[in-house]
């Protein structure tokens, strides 16, 4: 499974990175640079039908996701682990916690979707599906989702990355996994450590949609919320992103 991830670093925690609707295994790459690699193993993640894996089909299911991350994670050697998601990789992280809450240390959700997914209006359930086909649908969601103030060229490139680098079937499917299925009874009570990271510009994901999601239903879940970033923190704010998870990784 050698071309599903990319890794950055050797350290002795091994972290799994998890990528959102509109990313693959280098959506993090703004920030790669400043990581501790000699703290930290992180393992960034393909799905089927995402970057190197853009021909690989598969169910597009967060039990899939979940499944195939620790089965790479085996693959690796790692026994347990921590996990980063963001947005709909989010909701993969909690899926694999769910699933196997013994081999995993602590979760870094990052502008997530909660795992009681997303209900859309008539509206914008429109401008979702069509963001399948439509790369202009594309733009206006990742313009709306970062609070209509980042450079149109950089929406652009992002909104034409994606159209690139996940199949349409993926993207179609993965689409219906984070915003029709839902599993937040199965995340009640569980012991994980979890660090909540959300942008203050984020319409959608915001600290009410976290105060009662996460933390109501992780009783050792804690919120930051971080200046200057909307959904996308990582190419917005990466130094910050990066302080805050390694911070709070250390404490494990």
């Amino acid at each position: 499974m050698s071309n599903t991830f990319h890794r950055v670093g050797t350290g002795p925690h091994p972290v799994m990175v998890l990528h959102g609707w509109f990313g693959d295994c280098h959506a993090f790459a703004p920030m790669e640079d400043a990581l501790s690699g000699d703290e930290f193993s992180y393992i960034f993640v393909n799905y089927r039908g995402y970057g190197s894996r853009h021909a690989v089909t598969g169910a597009y299911t967060m039990d899939e996701i979940a499944a195939d991350t620790l089965a790479l994670a085996s693959e690796l050697g790692f026994d347990t682990f921590s996990l980063i998601g963001h947005s709909m990789g989010g909701m993969a992280i909690e899926r694999v916690a769910m699933l196997a809450p013994e081999r995993v240390r602590m979760l870094v959700p990052v502008a997530p979707v909660p795992s009681c997914g997303v209900t859309f209006d008539d509206t914008a359930q429109s401008l979702f599906d069509g963001a399948v086909e439509n790369i202009e649908n594309r733009k206006i969601i990742l313009d709306r989702s970062t609070g209509q103030r980042l450079p149109r060229a950089w929406i652009n490139r992002k909104a034409a990355y994606s159209m690139e680098h996940a199949s349409r079937a993926a993207f179609a499917g993965y689409l219906k996994a984070w915003s029709n299925t839902g599993f937040s009874d199965e995340a009640q009570g569980l012991p994980h450590r979890v660090k909540v990271l959300i942008g203050e510009h984020d319409p959608k994901f915001n600290a009410e949609l976290m105060r009662s999601t996460y933390l109501a239903w992780y009783p050792r879940a804690e919120l930051e919320i971080l200046t200057n970033a909307g959904h996308y923190p990582m190419d917005e704010v990466p130094l910050t992103l990066v302080t805050s998870i390694e911070r709070f990784l250390r404490q494990a």
